[in-house]
């Protein structure tokens, strides 16, 4: 029987790769679809694959309405996830090399400092961060945005766990060089952590891209909107525009699908060189 099957694996797992493909496929086909129908096709309880009549004009709509800036939220989303992704990312490898490497007094209470806060909720801190960024003048304004998202505790105990694989016949021919412990971070650790950098500097930038009840308090005047906030002015108590909202959720997620599929590799790479795998 298993030399039976043994010519139609191929076939099986391609097909099975297919499917999945499919499944995958399925959200993305069907905020395609949605997006170039209009309300009544969108509600109406007949199915149909693909619009008669693609109303493409949704998207220009979409950018020309007065009432919802999306290329500028577009634009703020871009500039604080391009800033946040490198910076928090760039502080957390730091902060991990300084935990695995540096023999500094203090260094595993400093680690479950860093754990602990793993377990905290999100929910428990976002008060007293308003009231502190918010007493410091960060109410619409860039920084405001910017600065309580720079810390990633995950990341810093991912990183941790890369360098504390790293060779030590490294560091000793460094310090052969002269090279203290900055000099080695910048000149032989940062540059041997590139999967690390790409893969958590790209998860950093889809999450800072996605992030929407911080945004939505700190940035309280329109012009501060992110793209999220921006989006989900279509769907209020008052009104309900379904094709706006999905030809918005189309191109806020465009982004994001390219990043994907730049760094899939380096994701992947860096997750498994991270010390968690198997």
């Amino acid at each position: 029987m298993t030399t039976l099957l043994r010519p139609a694996r191929p076939v099986l797992r391609a097909a099975l790769v297919g499917v999945l493909t499919a499944l995958f496929l399925l959200p993305f086909y069907l905020l395609l679809r949605n997006s170039l129908m209009d309300s009544r096709s969108l509600t109406s309880p007949h199915w149909t694959w693909w619009p008669a009549h693609a109303r493409w004009e949704n998207y220009s709509a979409l950018f020309g309405d007065p009432a919802v800036h999306l290329a500028q939220a577009l634009g703020n989303s871009l500039l604080i996830a391009g800033i946040t992704a490198p910076l928090s990312t760039l502080l957390a490898s730091a902060a991990g090399w300084a935990l695995a490497r540096i023999p500094v007094p203090g260094r595993r209470l400093l680690l479950g400092l860093v754990v602990a806060t793993l377990m905290i909720p999100g929910s428990a801190t976002f008060v007293p961060t308003f009231v502190v960024v918010g007493s410091m003048g960060g109410v619409n304004t860039l920084w405001g945005l910017i600065a309580p998202g720079l810390f990633n505790p995950f990341a810093v105990l991912l990183f941790r766990n890369f360098y504390l694989q790293f060779p030590t016949e490294i560091e000793d021919a460094g310090r052969l060089d002269g090279l203290g412990w900055l000099g080695l971070y910048r000149r032989i650790a940062l540059p041997s952590s590139g999967a690390m950098l790409a893969s958590l500097g790209a998860l950093a930038f889809i999450d800072s891209w996605n992030a929407f009840l911080w945004p939505l308090v700190i940035g309280q005047d329109p012009s501060s909107w992110t793209a999220q906030i921006a989006l989900s002015t279509f769907l209020t108590s008052q009104t309900v525009n379904l094709p706006g909202l999905f030809a918005g959720a189309v191109v806020t997620i465009a982004p994001l699908v390219a990043m994907f599929l730049v760094a899939q590799r380096h994701i992947v790479e860096g997750i498994a060189t991270s010390g968690l795998k198997g």
